[in-house]
């Protein structure tokens, strides 16, 4: 994944970037950028990994090196980022937030005609916001460049970028899929993927960019370059997992949505009596504890931390690239409350269930602390494909999903031509795999969030929703 968060005003931005940017830190780990604008020394960048130290602490220098009435920031969990550009269209600083999945392709054909070449990278990769930048150029205006970009591009692509005159161009991807919003304070404009990244900061809601909607901004003004499509997809995923509590996207807050999404599996486990005798709900934090709340205020059952997640010295848990690493931090970051676990059946809501590989280690420490029963619910429904539009997981294939793995398990290749039945909780396959599932990672039960009940708690109209990760329907 990833965001961006850029401003420009009448008075020097960089702090405003700085902690715009920083606000954006949930959604990598793995490189953070900041390019500015000003007419005394023209464009500058700066970039540096992040993996194993925050952004606020890699660009505290930031004030003293950079100034500019105009700059753009972003968190990648990719590639470096922001590039500056000099092409046909003049220098430009551009960051992108997105996926390419015909990257290959696209430089190949590019390559073939144009003279031109890439940076590579490790292994001979092309860094995809050159690449993006590289088919922006081919055309005659920022606007038709970025029309065309989205257009051969297969994923998704929003952009940010900052011109040598100073103003920005703000793009969303061509369906909407991820949002860009644009906020205003007395000053000048800011964009951002985050609404509360620029709330904090003293701007207010100016616009949230339609579909494939192209803006300029000056710290008089935006202008629209090209108006927004007819067609949104939006990923349904945003309120589920990765997008911020404290964030509204197309006017749902994401907390509200959790809290409602937990409400509606606890009216279903009532329903069908499922999970009776459960004495504490508990969310795995820390996206899992709002949908845990919802649930247990409509239970009635408390709510409850039966182990807190230790986070002031330990790094992200999927920040190591080893899995093995990875689940160290993630167990070492567990600390138990005895008194709240020994002896009790708990539920335990997480956010979705990907590969399952932390969630079997949180289960087994829990009975190692005396847990008598442990029920688990996810959010989500099952997810059964890898998300090509963007990059918020780490699955290379989709065989290292759960639900895909134990379906081979239980019917071979023959399995996977029939994942809707497995989906549904209702039919003789659904249940195998959720049997299975409780049987390999030792649940005492096991449910999924359904679609229908996904797509409730969020209230947009489907067809606004990408769903494609649990549906496998574009």
């Amino acid at each position: 994944m990833g965001g961006f968060f850029g401003a420009c005003c009448t008075r020097d931005v960089i702090s405003d970037v700085f902690f715009g940017t920083d606000y954006h830190s949930h959604l990598g780990t793995s490189r953070g950028g900041i390019a500015a604008y000003a007419p005394d020394v023209g464009l500058q960048r700066e970039i540096h990994n992040i993996s194993n130290s925050p952004f606020r602490t890699k660009f505290d220098h930031v004030f003293d090196e950079m100034h500019g009435n105009s700059a753009i920031g972003c968190i990648s969990d990719s590639d470096p980022q922001p590039l500056l550009i000099r092409s046909n269209l003049g220098t430009y600083a551009i960051t992108t937030v997105g996926i390419v999945n015909n990257a290959v392709a696209l430089t190949n054909q590019y390559l073939s005609f144009s003279g031109g070449h890439f940076v590579a990278m490790t292994g001979g990769k092309t860094n995809s916001t050159e690449l993006i930048a590289a088919m922006i150029n081919q055309k005659s205006s920022f606007a038709e460049g970025i029309r065309f970009a989205q257009s051969v591009i297969d994923g998704s692509a929003s952009i940010l970028i900052l011109k040598d005159d100073g103003s920005l161009i703000a793009a969303r991807d061509r369906f909407g899929r991820l949002p860009v919003l644009v906020g205003k304070n007395e000053d000048g404009y800011c964009v951002s993927f985050e609404s509360f990244a620029y709330k904090k900061l003293g701007y207010e809601d100016e616009k949230e960019l339609g579909p494939g909607e192209i803006v300029e901004i000056t710290p008089e003004g935006m202008t629209q370059l090209a108006p927004a499509g007819d067609k949104m997809r939006i990923c349904a995923f945003l309120w589920s997992y990765y997008g911020y509590p404290t964030s509204t996207y197309e006017g749902v807050n994401v907390e509200i949505m959790r809290n409602r999404n937990g409400e509606i599996m606890a009216e279903n486990d009532m329903a069908c009596r499922n999970a009776e005798g459960v004495e504490y709900i508990g969310g795995v934090p820390d996206s899992g504890t709002p949908h845990a709340i919802g649930y247990a205020n409509r239970s009635h059952v408390p709510f409850a931390r039966p182990y807190i997640k230790y986070t002031p010295t330990w790094a992200r848990s999927f920040t190591p690239s080893n899995q093995r690493e990875r689940s160290r931090v993630a167990k070492m970051k567990q600390i138990p409350i005895p008194e709240l676990i020994e002896d009790k059946s708990l539920l335990l809501v997480d956010d979705s269930i990907v590969r399952g590989t932390q969630l079997r280690e949180t289960v087994e420490f829990l009975y190692e602390h005396g847990a008598k029963a442990v029920h688990m619910r996810s959010a989500c429904p099952p997810i059964m494909y890898n998300c090509k539009y963007h990059n918020f997981t780490r699955s290379k294939s989709e065989m290292e999903l759960i639900t895909r793995r134990t379906i081979v398990e239980l019917e071979g290749e023959e399995g996977l031509k029939h994942l809707d039945e497995y989906s549904d909780a209702s039919t003789e396959r659904g249940k195998a795999m959720r049997k299975a599932i409780c049987d390999k990672f030792k649940f005492s039960s096991l449910e999924f969030q359904s679609l229908e009940g996904l797509i409730k708690s969020i209230g947009l109209d489907p067809c606004k929703l990408c769903t494609y990760c649990w549906s496998g329907k574009e």
